[in-house]
């Protein structure tokens, strides 16, 4: 509940204080200066006389004419402005140097979580829970840095704030609020063992291909042609069939990844349709064809081929399944076959065929002329692999989410049989725009049970309903609450998912002065107001550069974001962009601009 976070406000002063202190100080400055006048006048004029000890007797004495005005106290008195002014022109710089970068939200950070509030996810928790699990390169995904004292401050000020290598992460950033910038590629540089990334951009790759280069293999999967790659290599999909759970896991990718956003299921057609492309997957596995031969199947009902494979290893029920569809009345089985070819029609081009078949003219496996993936030894290494797909029906949406299952799961393999049933070196899985190219849609029920395995996932979406879209909205709520770390970083319009997030961050108590009125007697009273400490429109407005950060166990804080031109790794990253952008000056010019705009060199949008 919001009471929880219950905070307590400055109280607000009325006028009439206000004034008080205003005539306080300038009684003060006043006295006190002719006070100093008078005194350091005389020192270096050499006389000594006997000059009251009490400013105010100094200050009257000089209006009675009982206490001389020493000859170089004019001079000393125009020193003394020249001294205040220059100290109050310098205190005003140092101000706007200080809280420069300062946006509408920041005074929200003196009623959240920072010190102990968020010790958990601190630079030094973080770094021994990476040694407790044996890396030593990195202390964990970086998040950004808290504000400083409630301000803007110095990019380098407050806490630098990092998800372990077993907290599991999710973000929402809308559009164009530098999620890449600031988690996707300073995570993936950052990363100690192998790293699985998918994006429907080519951006990511870029800025990181060179970087990752240095600690091993950079694997790109680009059927649809995003950032130009050829097929370099292959990965066979049905080398992950080896039975009839992975079959109907592999039919299931096809089936999410193929419909369209909010698309109406049939209750009968398309759960058969994805039953009959398992069995027909799992029969190309067996016979070591190529998963191109699943959809010439699908394209004769008439052949029986499938059911004598599966027959002959023993698959007999799945056999007799498919069986039955093929001896359904005419119109039963054509809806069924035309059901499952459209989960399966992203094989039907032949650009994404060359990137799961050794050559797509031939049929035979035994003799790859490219070097194949195997997520086993990919797990094993410091490699890294790039996923690429764009958005919508018939793209290679549905091999994306099995390639990244593949390896996943090859991970998960490979912990359970690791010391502490956890793997030696953390896998990060970067799953940037999940809910358009990666719809995973076991995702929920597996969120939570990763972090303990060693495999640490980041899901980045763009909105809380893109991923109702995907997984509905308990699955989403389910995925919300399994994560360890949850990252806000702005440009959303959804007032329901803000309203919950308001409510997560919680209220403060202000203390508010009113004045009143009543026979010519003014009466102040104060009274405690109880505001929220970001309301939905802070949430919706969310300047760029600010983001909010829930950790498990921690309040949520209000952080600057890091973009990866702050890092140690910007001279690096930027070598990659300018050897594999095309737009190379355009986006390294946009990278300087942005580096300016944090430090201050441009006028930040308050």
């Amino acid at each position: 509940m919001s009471a929880n976070n219950r905070r307590t406000g400055p109280g607000g002063l009325s006028s009439e204080v206000i004034l008080l202190w205003v005539g306080i100080i300038t009684v003060a400055v006043v006295i006190g200066g002719i006070d100093v006048v008078v005194r350091v006048g005389n020192a270096i004029d050499g006389t000594h006389p006997d000059v009251p000890s009490n400013p105010f007797e100094i200050g009257a004495g000089l209006i009675r004419g009982t206490v001389a005005w020493p000859q170089s106290g004019t001079g000393v008195l125009i020193g003394l402005i020249v001294a205040l002014a220059a100290a109050t022109v310098g205190g005003t710089l140092l101000w706007r140097q200080l809280t420069g970068q300062r946006t509408r939200v920041d005074r929200a950070s003196q009623y959240m979580g920072r010190g102990r509030d968020i010790a958990a996810m601190n630079r030094r928790n973080a770094t021994a829970t990476a040694h407790r699990l044996g890396v030593t390169t990195s202390p964990g995904v970086p998040i950004g840095r808290t504000l400083a004292s409630g301000m803007g401050g110095a990019l380098s000020g407050g806490t630098e704030l990092y998800g372990s290598w077993e907290d599991v992460q999710i973000d929402i950033w809308g559009p164009r609020t530098g999620k890449t910038t600031s988690r996707a590629i300073p995570a993936i540089v950052d990363a100690p063992g192998a790293v699985v990334g998918t994006s429907n951009k080519r951006d990511v790759v870029d800025a990181t291909r060179d970087v990752r280069a240095k600690t091993g293999r950079v694997w790109i999967f680009d059927p649809q042609q995003i950032a130009n790659e050829d097929p370099s290599w292959w990965w066979n999909p049905l080398s992950y069939v080896t039975d009839e759970v992975k079959a109907a896991r592999l039919a299931d990718h096809f089936a999410s990844g193929s419909r369209d956003v909010g698309a109406r299921t049939d209750a009968f057609f398309d759960p058969a349709g994805q039953d009959l492309l398992a069995g027909l997957l799992l029969a190309a596995a067996l016979a070591g064809r190529p998963i191109t031969q699943t959809y010439t199947w699908l394209t004769n009902p008439n052949d029986d081929e499938p059911i004598e494979i599966l027959r002959k290893h023993d698959f007999l029920l799945t056999a007799d399944q498919v069986s039955g569809v093929i001896n359904a009345p005419d119109k039963q089985r054509g809806g069924i076959y035309g059901t499952a070819q459209q989960m399966a029609s992203c094989l039907t081009n032949r650009a994404v065929a060359r990137w799961v078949t050794p050559d797509p003219t031939h049929s035979d496996l035994a003799r790859p002329e490219r070097p194949h993936f195997n997520p086993h030894d990919f797990v094993r290494s410091t490699d890294t692999l790039y996923s690429l797909s764009r958005e919508g029906r018939g793209t290679a949406g549905p091999l994306v989410t099995a390639l990244t299952v593949a390896v996943v799961e090859a991970a998960e393999e490979l912990a359970a049989t690791s010391a502490g049933g956890r793997l030696q070196m953390p896998l990060l899985a970067v799953l940037d725009e999940a809910a358009n190219v990666c719809r995973w849609r076991d995702l929920p029920d597996l969120y939570s049970h990763y972090g303990s395995r060693g495999i640490v996932l980041m899901t980045i979406l763009q909105s809380w309903s893109q991923g109702v879209d995907v997984w509905g909205e308990s699955g989403m709520k389910k995925l919300w609450s399994a994560a360890n770390i949850k990252v806000y970083g702005g440009g959303v319009a959804e007032t329901q998912f803000l309203e919950d997030l308001s409510r997560l961050v919680g209220d403060f108590d202000r203390i508010a002065s009113s004045t009143s009125t009543n026979r010519g007697q003014r009466t102040v009273s104060q009274q405690l107001q109880r505001e929220r400490i970001l309301d939905v429109a802070d949430l919706g407005a969310m300047p760029k550069g600010r983001a909010l950060v829930i950790g498990s166990g921690s309040r949520p804080t209000l952080i600057r974001t890091q973009p990866w031109m702050t890092s140690q790794h910007a001279p690096q990253i930027k070598a990659s962009i300018a050897a594999h952008d095309p737009r190379a000056p355009q986006t390294l010019n946009d990278a300087e601009q942005t580096i300016a705009h944090l430090t201050g060199e441009l006028e930040h949008a308050s």
